[in-house]
């Protein structure tokens, strides 16, 4: 495709989204080519709006609209204010809320420690994470984190740097496949996990 810049260019920025390879790269680009007169235009609005109306809160992370910052997990009061699920990424927050199995507020990490990817605790939310826990009273803290090896040495980070801070640190039970995460978890196998928490 190097005779193309401009279908390089768009394959190399779908290659860069989670779970696209370059052969499912080069097909989605592809098919805008095919249809670009209906296909297109209606990507391009798609974006313009996520670009100019969504946002991820500047507290938990969630996605939240522009003009709700707070987003509504962080302002409602029906929820618990005083336990605060961790979790890796955005996405994370909205399975939860599916499964319906947690009332509490949320704090997304955006990512997860990986030495193997250079991704260390300075390229997450974590100093945001300890000062909340420090000024939000927050009694309990779930680790709701993935059980894989970067998951793990994630959980054991961030228990290790709340000791002493007062706040009980728990970790999701089972329900959750070793190697697996949140991201492929049905709603009932998430409420059975949350359910079953254990202490970090």
């Amino acid at each position: 495709m190097k005779a193309f810049p401009a279908l390089d260019q768009l394959i190399t920025c779908f290659g860069r989204l989670p779970g696209i390879g370059r052969r499912s790269a080069e097909r989605m680009a592809l098919k805008l080519v095919r249809e670009s007169g209906r296909l297109l235009p209606e990507l391009i609005a798609a974006l313009e709006t996520v670009r100019d109306n969504v946002r991820c809160c500047s507290k938990c992370g969630s996605i939240t609209s522009l003009g709700e910052e707070p987003c509504r997990l962080c302002t409602s009061p029906a929820r618990q204010a005083t336990v605060l699920c961790v979790v890796e990424d955005p996405n994370d927050i909205l399975l939860i809320e599916r499964s319906g199995s947690f009332d509490g507020r949320y704090h997304a990490l955006m990512g997860k420690l990986s030495p193997m990817r250079g991704e260390g605790p300075e390229d997450l939310r974590v100093e945001a994470l300890v000062r909340r826990v420090g000024v939000e009273g927050i009694r309990e803290v779930i680790l709701a984190l993935s059980t894989d090896v970067a998951g793990d040495a994630t959980a054991s980070y961030l228990a290790e740097r709340l000791r002493g801070t007062g706040v009980q640190v728990t970790r999701l039970a089972f329900g959750i496949p070793a190697g697996s995460g949140i991201a492929y978890s049905d709603p009932v196998t998430l409420e059975r996990a949350m359910k079953g928490r254990q202490q970090a």
